[in-house]
């Protein structure tokens, strides 16, 4: 005779079950609810301005500062610049976000190799430049191509149409000039040691010169600035998250033995083809440009 297993024994065996699978289900989920409770550390965030600045480069830096913004946890962000600047428009346009961040946060610039031109007036709203003695900054200035003259076969609507003088042009080339120089005195006009003038001239300095003329506030590396920037917003322990530049095509940029620059426009910095649109730079180096005029010299 066979004997039945006890209503008693059946019931014991489905809660021992019933225990093990909870412990291991708690087992699993207990690191995900952990995580999910756990506070979001602070986080200071270091972006790149790498290479030549063309409008790709603004959008690029313009999309990293607002989500920087938008996100809680960044308390504060290091611009690390290498850069001879660009496009004036697209440095302008980097100009004005890095000028709308720093009202919310603060902002401190890495200057570990070239931050001129375009690329120092982007990081003019910063609290701090931080510079080598090697860097090289400044080169507060504008330039762009020179009109072509000549007849045309084309019928235009009025005289001025598609066309300026060369005085016109240098006229334009002046008021991006003023601008250019009138933010540097308004973000650093108190360090300065330099006139207006003298900051017009478009002369780019040594990190190490730089640091005496007012153009950058001490010699550091980037963890030197990333310790500044937390400081400045008042964290202790924090974390540090990096935005590093995507790949851009069409630009190359040169360096000779010389330490002058060259940068290499593959293509249309405006985006035109096949139209021949004012190209206004604020870039330190030589441009392979034909027609070339200089507007208060940036190299």
């Amino acid at each position: 005779m066979v004997s039945k297993p006890s209503s008693a024994a059946s019931a014991r065996t489905v809660s021992v079950l019933a225990l093990v699978a909870a412990v291991l289900v708690g087992a699993f989920l207990a690191p995900v609810v952990y995580d999910a409770a756990a506070p979001t550390p602070d986080r200071v965030a270091v972006i790149s301005v790498d290479g030549y600045i063309s409008s790709y480069t603004a959008d690029q830096l313009e999309e990293d500062l607002h989500e920087a913004r938008e996100n809680e946890s960044i308390k504060a962000v290091v611009l690390q610049v290498d850069s001879p600047g660009g496009s004036a428009a697209a440095s302008e346009r980097m100009y004005l976000a890095v000028n709308r961040t720093a009202q919310e946060m603060p902002v401190v610039s890495s200057v570990q190799g070239t931050g001129a031109s375009g690329a120092y007036y982007t990081m003019l709203p910063s609290e701090s430049i931080y510079v080598t003695p090697s860097s090289v900054i400044g080169s507060v200035g504008v330039r762009g191509s020179a009109p072509i003259g000549g007849s045309s076969n084309e019928i235009r609507t009025g005289p001025d149409k598609a066309s300026m003088t060369v005085d016109q042009r240098e006229a334009q080339i002046e008021t991006l000039k003023h601008a250019f120089v009138g933010s540097v005195m308004d973000h650093r006009g108190d360090d300065l040691s330099l006139s207006r003038e003298e900051v017009a001239y478009a002369k780019v300095y040594t990190g190490a010169r730089a640091t005496q003329n007012g153009y950058a506030d001490d010699i550091g590396t980037l963890q030197t600035a990333i310790d500044r920037a937390a400081a400045e917003a008042g964290l202790e322990n924090y974390e540090v998250v990096e935005k590093e530049p995507q790949a851009q095509s069409g630009i190359i940029l040169l360096s000779s033995d010389s330490g002058d620059s060259t940068v290499v426009i593959e293509e249309s910095p405006v985006g035109y083809d096949g139209v021949r649109a004012p190209q206004f730079l604020m870039v330190y180096g030589q441009v392979q440009y034909e027609d070339e005029v200089i507007g208060n010299v940036s190299a």
